[in-house]
């Protein structure tokens, strides 16, 4: 056999090359090899470097640990210099351990954790309309406790609701909400010791207004009370409420027709007509909530008659496309002129065509059937007839129809048509929410259009703000249009969008802290769940803080929004307290409370419940 061609030194070869080996084991070999054991005149520098540079970096991997260094110390202490111990530096490392990264939130826990934040913001921004409530009661308590309103700025009362302490009694419900019990307690104990022996002494007084402010806030209280607030007595808000509706009633049994007279002269037990014998036809509609809710607490079906009466008689009337004229006269029965509007006198008419159908859930669809009807073809009279869009910018607004259907349209909508947002909104979904309206399949064409109806008109409501200089509306504003050239001023806020679609003329620029808008922002956050509407109220909030808060107590209407500082017009309305603290309170605040598919609210913001779901609130 012929040798193989290797030699034998290379019978022990392992295949080191391709076999891993230690470091050690690499210079080891190294030093041991026999061709670096021939001369270190042959070890090159590349060799000596590498060998060098390994040897640095194994010392510096097993210097883990070192003993104490130490330093002189400078001051000498005999014939000895001192040491000192200080602490051993570890060199820095070679690399740095990768951070520690917090761990991922899934996005559930993101949206819970944003949430939470926004949820302490509007916690927060709640107890800041309390303060102010706080603040508004205290000013009514030390200078005008008893009267109707306080003058904040005079500090004295003044009377001009009759004399009932409408205040009191329009707030007493904000308080239970609120859970102001203090409050809560001042206000009922004046009302069982002075409301009945009022009733008995005063004069004249507005079957409208005492409805829905006195009335329906003792209503209201009744129920809240029933229903866990332990600060008041419930059979005592109900014997008032019916000594009260006894006298109202007065209004209705003195009138050959079933439409009312407008006065009632509470120690005379008579009512009368208006001096020129006319009745507002919001006036005698929106009485309904009040009487309907007395006759269900009491169990006497009188008050609900009377009120109901009303609504049938008018539901035979002629209207223009389910609109109606301002006036109606209780001589005749029958609409008086031919202006149509949805701002003052004739507004609440159609707030209470679909809050009065909400409110009897029973009988929606067969005796009330007809005011559903009524309603949705005022609304479809509205859209065809009344609703425009400004220029240049194109707000969406409401107008009037001064000489009627035949007559020019009028660019003006009152601060009051404010309200119609909100109640298309609850109109269209019932009070559920947007979202549950459209995944149910229940929102008709008609609702479809009346929700963006609602946003819009929303929208142009806090522009109206927006627009001014204090950043509060004015009572009427006015609306350039193509084809008409409306003079008057503007706002005073240059930096608004729509300052040139504005117009507000002099007589028209005061401010009554009137709740129309914030109401609206209410009930449109809660339908369609968009924080926008928040914000805006939040905005509206501080315009009111900053220029209506006098310090000595109370919050004042102004007579001038356009200049700053505004002109005080002294005069805090009870609505501020019953109306628009509560719904900006409730607009910050959770949807369950006081939730829009169990309450109604009347034109005065006192919530009743909605009769078929009492057992159920």
């Amino acid at each position: 056999m012929s040798k193989l061609p290797y030699s034998t030194k290379d019978v022990h070869y392992d295949n080191d090359k391709f076999r891993h080996r230690s470091h050690f084991k690499v210079i080891s070999q190294s030093l041991t090899n026999s061709s670096t054991r021939i001369s270190c005149a042959n070890c090159s520098l590349g060799k000596f470097l590498m060998l060098l540079l390994i040897s640095g970096v194994a010392c510096l991997f097993l210097m883990n640990k070192s003993s104490p260094a130490f330093e002189t110390n400078p001051v000498q202490n005999g014939t000895f210099t001192e040491f000192t111990e200080v602490a051993y530096q570890r060199p820095p490392r070679l690399w740095r351990r990768p951070p520690r990264l917090p761990p991922r939130l899934t996005p559930d826990e993101m949206h819970k954790k944003d949430s939470s934040l926004d949820d302490s913001k509007w916690v927060s921004r709640q107890q800041k309309v309390k303060e102010a409530f706080n603040h508004a009661w205290s000013g009514y308590k030390s200078f005008a406790m008893g009267f109707d309103e306080l003058m904040p700025v005079s500090k004295r009362g003044t009377d001009g609701l009759g004399g009932l302490g409408a205040t009191i009694i329009d707030a007493l419900d904000t308080a239970m909400i609120m859970g102001e019990n203090d409050i809560v307690k001042e206000a009922s104990s004046w009302i069982e010791k002075n409301l009945v022996s009022r009733i008995n002494a005063r004069g004249q007084v507005n079957l409208f207004e005492t409805t829905i402010r006195v009335l329906g806030g003792l209503l209201s209280a009744y129920h809240l009370s029933i229903r866990g607030n332990n600060s008041t007595n419930p059979e005592m808000l109900l014997e008032i409420s019916k000594v009260l509706g006894d006298r109202l009633l007065l209004a209705f049994s003195s009138s050959s027709t079933p439409i009312p007279f407008s006065d009632v002269y509470l120690r005379d037990k008579v009512a009368r007509p208006a001096p020129d014998g006319l009745s507002s036809t919001s006036e005698v509609s929106t009485l309904q909530l009040e009487f309907n809710y007395l006759s269900e607490i009491s169990g006497d079906p009188k008050y609900y008659s009377q009120g109901m009466k009303v609504l049938e008689h008018m539901r035979s009337l002629p209207k223009v496309e389910g609109l109606v004229p301002i006036y109606i006269s209780p001589q005749s029965g029958q609409f008086s002129g031919e202006n149509i509007r949805l701002g003052s006198r004739g507004d609440s008419y159609y707030e209470y065509l679909i809050k009065i159908w909400i409110q009897q859930k029973n009988r929606r669809d067969t005796d009330l059937k007809y005011l559903y009807e009524m309603y949705t073809e005022a609304m479809r009279g509205v859209r065809h007839r009344l609703v425009r869009k400004s220029i240049p910018k194109g707000l969406v607004f409401v107008g009037e129809l001064p000489y009627g259907s035949q007559g020019d349209f009028s660019p003006k909508m009152d601060h009051l048509v404010c309200f119609l947002p909100g109640t298309l909104a609850l109109g269209a979904t019932k009070g559920m929410t947007k979202k549950k309206a459209i995944e149910s399949n229940l929102l008709s064409n008609d609702d479809i259009e009346n929700l963006k109806l609602a946003e819009d008109l929303a929208k142009t409501c806090f522009e109206m703000y927006e627009v001014t200089s204090t950043g509060l509306a004015p009572e009427i504003a006015y609306f350039q249009i193509k084809g008409e050239n409306e003079n008057g001023p503007h706002g005073g806020n240059t930096s608004s969008e729509y300052l040139n679609d504005i117009v507000i003329k002099h007589l028209d620029r005061h401010n009554l802290l009137r709740p129309e808008t914030v109401e609206s922002l209410m009930y449109l956050h809660r339908i369609t769940e968009d924080p926008k509407y928040r914000e805006w109220g939040w905005q509206i909030f501080e315009a009111f803080e900053k220029y209506t808060k006098v310090e000595s107590g109370g919050y004042t209407s102004l007579d001038d929004v356009t200049s700053v500082p505004p002109p005080k017009r002294d005069k805090m309305e009870t609505f501020f307290l019953g109306e628009t603290l509560k719904y900006l309170y409730l607009l910050f605040g959770e949807n369950d409370v006081l939730p829009l598919d169990k309450y109604v609210f009347n034109t005065e913001a006192h919530p009743l419940p909605i009769i078929g779901l009492v057992d159920e609130i």
